[in-house]
């Protein structure tokens, strides 16, 4: 007896051959067909790895084999793919976040690497600018790159709700190391919070 398609597997799937296609018969046009087939196939396997995951919870894998398929913590993967439901009113939290705050957040970590302190100072909220100078933060990412390195490569942020705050982590890879950045923004996409600490060992 066969059912009804799973609606996520078909646009997979047809998107997915709407990319091979554009790709594979390049012609005039095609570079931006192709750009756009692959954005789409990019939200495609963003809704796929969510039904997935969602698929293994219902299968009974803890959030700790979750997250050792994913390469990651079970706290990243809960963060990432879990449904929490709020204990006040029984609905599911919320997982929208406030556009620009993961280009924000990478441009943070940009200008330190660049050592633009005034860039950084500009964005954060009145308590992490009397916390904060422009000495302090040069003085903590010369203590980073003493122990791992220079800066080679910003990874893939992820933002995620938490609270009255949106908190952006960004994978940064070191010359020597691996570490985790967060950026914590307001209401107001303030900064309320950076911080960078070495990633877990595998």
């Amino acid at each position: 007896m066969s059912g009804a398609a799973d609606p996520v597997a078909s646009t997979v799937r047809a998107v997915a051959g709407r990319l091979a296609d554009e790709l594979d018969h390049p012609g005039p046009g095609s570079p931006l067909a192709a750009m756009t087939a692959a954005r789409d196939m990019s939200a495609a396997t963003d809704a796929a790895m969510q039904a997935a995951v969602d698929r293994a919870r219902a299968a009974g894998h803890s959030w700790q084999r979750i997250g050792d398929v994913l390469g990651t913590t079970r706290q990243a993967a809960f963060q990432r793919f879990g449904r929490p439901i709020d204990p006040r009113t029984g609905e599911p939290m919320t997982r929208e976040v406030q556009p620009g705050l993961t280009e924000r957040a990478v441009a943070i970590f940009t200008a330190q690497a660049e050592r633009r302190w005034p860039d950084v100072l500009a964005d954060f909220d009145e308590n992490m600018r009397e916390k904060l100078t422009a000495e302090l933060l040069a003085a903590g990412w010369a203590h980073t790159i003493a122990i791992v390195g220079g800066l080679e490569r910003i990874g893939d942020p992820f933002a995620f709700p938490a609270g009255q705050y949106t908190i952006v982590n960004i994978p940064l890879h070191f010359e020597a190391g691996e570490a985790n950045g967060r950026v914590t923004f307001d209401l107001g996409g303030k900064v309320a919070g950076l911080f960078i600490r070495p990633a877990a060992p595998s």
